[in-house]
């Protein structure tokens, strides 16, 4: 298994080095209207020249792309062109905003989505008709839409929940809940589609199986048989579907954190891609290849756990 971890972390270091090359190397070609940008509208040629010369954008690129990564792994970031704001700080601070909605959304898309899948396979009838429907909606609703009927209904009607804006959970746990209830359902409708979907299909091969009939007839309660034996066995390929829901719960951040103005790593990536600042844009394509490294690696732990067989072949 170390040796395993050792393999996965070379690879995942690999790839962030690759990923922030080709990013660094795309954005090379727009350094003389990062320069414009800092100076402003009127700048003339000398002045975009000399702005470049000092902010070393006029060197060579893989020079310059070297001594980026010479800092990042010394953990500096380097600082925004446009606010001198710390890059590092900056991210961490904003993805954790992020995070809150994402990892909420994820576990609640979770809980939901065994529970629809399990009981549609268990039970079938109306149960697994009603869970296929609501799968179907999540599949064909666009996120967009529920969001805005979500804040008419909720925030501008009812004035349950506010509209816009984010709370910080430190500063009071219950108005933190309420500034992400909406983001969070409207993150969660095509995950919950999706990997309820899996699970049930998943379930329903499992239960037809051999070994299910041989613990049915030596007396094993059916509770027992789905949760304890057929639903640990059906984990493993929605583990890998939870993994790309929560890549793609991060994507979506990006348009809810617009629509929510939440002070979000979306909002923030955003907002740097329309000024190119470079630092940051390099900031947070680092913290992305990271955090798409990390949640493989566990999904892929969490696949040996519940599959002995997987870690024998690792």
């Amino acid at each position: 298994m170390t040796v395993y971890l050792l393999r996965r972390l070379t690879a995942g270091l690999a790839l962030a080095v690759l990923v922030t090359m080709i990013t660094f190397l795309l954005l090379s070609t727009s350094f003389d209207d990062v320069a414009g940008s800092v100076l402003g509208n009127g700048a003339a040629p000398h002045q975009i020249a000399a702005q470049k010369a000092q902010m070393g954008l006029d060197r060579p690129v893989a020079v310059q792309y070297a001594d980026w990564l010479a800092h990042a792994v010394r953990g500096d970031l380097g600082a925004s062109y446009f606010t001198s704001e710390p890059v590092r700080s900056a991210i961490t601070a904003r993805l954790g905003v992020t995070l809150s909605i994402v990892v909420v959304a994820l576990l609640a898309t979770s809980v939901i989505s065994v529970a629809l899948g399990v009981a549609a396979a268990a039970r079938g009838g109306a149960v697994d008709r009603f869970a296929q429907g609501a799968a179907m909606i999540g599949y064909v609703v666009p996120s967009l839409l529920v969001a805005i009927a979500l804040v008419y209904v909720f925030a501008i009607k009812m004035h349950v929940f506010p509209a816009t804006g984010y709370t910080d959970f430190s500063e009071s746990p219950s108005r933190w809940a309420g500034s992400i209830a909406i983001p969070v359902v409207a993150l969660m409708m095509g995950g919950v589609a999706g990997l309820t979907s899996q699970i049930r299909g998943a379930m329903i091969g499992e239960l037809r199986k051999d070994y299910v009939r041989t613990l049915r007839t030596r007396g094993i309660p059916t509770h027992s048989i789905v949760l304890r034996h057929a639903l640990r066995n059906a984990a493993g390929p929605a583990l890998t579907v939870l993994s790309l829901e929560f890549l793609q719960m991060l994507g979506g951040a990006l348009i809810i954190e617009q629509i929510f103005a939440l002070p979000g790593f979306g909002q923030y990536a955003f907002n740097a891609s329309l000024q190119g600042d470079v630092p940051i844009i390099m900031g947070i394509s680092l913290f992305g290849v990271l955090l798409v490294v990390a949640v493989n690696l566990v999904v892929d732990l969490l696949g040996g756990w519940l599959n002995p067989k997987a870690r024998m072949v690792r």
